[in-house]
């Protein structure tokens, strides 16, 4: 397949360790770094012969050949330049919680969003917890999901502590908007221990029509759908139903491309991020839907 031109607007942590997931994908060719100051993720970039810029948008804008662009600034940034990348014609891979375009949970919902000028990552837990809300609703029915992210204290860093609560309130409208409950709620625990925990995610979901085994194999089957594109996603605790309440404990471990293994909360975003991206590729390569 042609690899297709992508760019990074925002190298901090989250976006220097998606440079190293861009790198290492078959159909993505990362074009562009943009940043605001000389910086490490800055640094790694031009030592890979990536072109870089710390003035502005405008000559990755210009850049005919880039399609997509992963912003992984802030809410207010990317609120700000998004009417910009659409009007230049580039698909915004979203993974602030700006939410200018739709909920995007790679496993859940990415074809029916081929075509929208922007999409949104969610969030960590959302991309962690969405899919098995999914598999339980498109299994028994959920009439109402609740999600417990545990990460490490030493994880979550600025942005997310003073988002707290746009992470509690996002999460919970994609477990309904994405994840098909009728009601959500999320909930996020930041754990001081040491040695750092790696994420984990603890799912309830009401049933409508328990089914033990349609579950179990929905659930399974998403399992192993996330983990085709997030190496370190996996079933701690598979699918319990007492009372008309399933629960399932997933956690993540993170690659360590850039960011530490306990970093799992923000592996899966660039690994969900990329993920879409290749799916939108292949749908530009009339791949998708033949």
């Amino acid at each position: 397949m042609e690899k297709i031109g992508v760019a990074i607007v925002g190298p901090g942590n989250i976006g220097t360790d998606l440079l190293f997931k861009i790198r290492r994908s078959n159909c993505l060719d990362l074009k562009w770094v943009i940043g605001i100051k000389e910086s490490e993720g800055i640094r790694i970039a031009k030592s890979y012969g990536i072109k870089t810029n710390i003035t502005g948008l405008e000559p990755m804008l210009e850049d005919s050949e880039v399609k997509i662009v992963f912003d992984a600034t802030s809410a207010a940034p990317h609120i700000e330049n998004a009417p910009l990348y659409k009007a230049a014609g580039k698909i915004a891979i979203d993974l602030t919680p700006a939410s200018v375009g739709p909920f995007v949970v790679p496993s859940v919902n990415i074809d029916k969003l081929v075509g929208e000028p922007n999409i949104n990552m969610v969030t960590c837990g959302g991309q962690a917890t969405v899919p098995i809300v999914y598999a339980v609703h498109r299994a028994a029915g959920a009439e109402y999901a609740e999600i417990v992210a545990c990460i490490s204290s030493k994880s979550a860093g600025p942005g997310t502590r003073q988002n707290i609560d746009e992470f509690t309130q996002t999460t919970a409208n994609a477990i309904c908007k994405v994840g098909g409950a009728k009601k959500g709620k999320a909930i996020i625990v930041l754990n001081p221990a040491e040695p750092p925990i790696i994420m984990t995610n603890t799912i309830y979901v009401k049933v409508e029509k328990p089914d033990c085994q349609a579950i179990e194999k929905s659930v399974m089957d998403m399992v192993k759908q996330v983990g085709s594109y997030v190496p370190g996603y996996r079933l701690r605790v598979p699918p319990l139903l007492e009372d008309g309440v399933v629960t399932v404990i997933v956690e993540v471990e993170g690659k360590g491309d850039f960011l530490p293994k306990y970093s799992g909360n923000l592996d899966i975003m660039n690994c969900a991020a990329v993920a879409a991206a290749e799916r939108l590729v292949a749908a530009m390569s009339g791949k998708v839907g033949r």
